[in-house]
């Protein structure tokens, strides 16, 4: 072996000097963590995330968002149980899902009464007040969802029991605005900017909102695998922490939430400013669950067939990974 020092040439200097900034970026790139999350529906209520993802919330806390959006709540906690998705925003009747097994707990309550959820109807069609709905084919997403327990509570409400309308599961918004302008269908339970975009279109109004449905409630919650707690308890962690920065910047900068809701859900900039308007309140701001909206979701469950009996959903909750907040 040579004795000989070594001294770097200029050429060997600078290329080290270059491999520098690409190590540093490699190192980061090593801190990153991806986390797939998966959406039950693309809707406003959800937007928070695209709104964090645009202005590097998830980024700064070391995350790479994975964003996919099913059609229906069935489908997004299939996906959770074949291990493909991570961290699911769905409803809070999706509490069944873990009743029966799913792997999953529940992490956060996101929003609480129902302001999104409405029923549209075709405007020049032959459904004009709510009686009209008695023993009519009316669409939802799929079986044990928000929508059906929103038709199911409404008819019970209206003293027709259960099936005083007749519910039909149909997948996506698209599926079944395409069935209610064939006239396959009477009306259907979708969300707000759905409902909106037909009003906007001369095709459909709101027929009802579900705001006022029920007292207690959370109609959105976030799920998460087992799997994904137990492998990337800190990249769930940050996931949450980021969640609840994102929605801090929704309600505080109306103008820039309503440009990212409008270009991610293809929404007029006056319908976009009409849905902050009517869902930013019915946010959970702490992600705390409460025990009677529990026992609404309970409820709402069993009436549904989905559970045999009124079941305590509280073993499915993990409130360990929200963040310390004020009301």
């Amino acid at each position: 072996m040579s004795n000989t020092p070594f001294n770097p040439t200029r050429r060997q200097m600078l290329a080290g000097a270059a491999a520098l900034p690409i190590l540093g970026l490699s190192a980061r790139a090593h801190a990153e963590t991806a986390l797939r999350v998966g959406l039950s529906q693309p809707i406003f209520s959800f937007t928070p995330l695209d709104v964090g993802m645009e202005a590097g919330i998830f980024t700064k806390r070391g995350l790479v968002i994975e964003k996919t959006a099913f059609a229906g709540s069935a489908k997004l906690h299939q996906a959770i149980a074949a291990g493909s998705i991570d961290v699911g925003l769905g409803a809070g009747p999706e509490f069944g899902f873990l009743a029966k097994g799913a792997p999953e707990q529940a992490i956060a309550a996101m929003a609480d009464l129902p302001q999104e959820l409405a029923i549209s109807v075709l405007k020049d069609g032959p459904i004009k007040t709510v009686a009209d709905l008695k023993g009519k084919r009316v669409s939802v997403s799929t079986k044990g969802s928000l929508t059906e327990w929103g038709g199911q509570e409404l008819s019970r409400q209206q003293g027709w029991g259960d099936k005083g309308i007749n519910l039909l599961p149909l997948g996506s918004f698209g599926a079944q605005i395409a069935a209610l302008k064939t006239h396959q269908i009477d009306g259907m339970i979708v969300e707000a900017s759905t409902a909106g975009r037909m009003e906007e279109e001369g095709v459909g109004f709101t027929l009802v909102n579900f705001r006022n449905l029920v007292p207690k409630f959370h109609i959105h919650v976030m799920y998460a695998a087992k799997s994904a707690i137990a492998e990337k308890p800190e990249a769930v962690r940050a996931f949450v922490a980021g969640w609840f920065e994102s929605l801090d910047l929704v309600r505080s900068d109306k103008a820039r939430a309503t440009a990212v809701a409008a270009k991610v859900l293809d929404l007029t900039p006056t319908l976009a400013n009409k849905l902050w308007d009517d869902i930013v309140p019915m946010y959970n701001l702490t992600g705390h669950f409460d025990p009677d909206a529990l026992k609404a979701i309970a409820k709402a469950e069993m009436q549904m067939g989905d559970t045999e009996g009124t079941i305590d959903f509280s073993p499915y909750v993990n409130e360990t990974f929200l963040p310390k907040r004020g009301a």
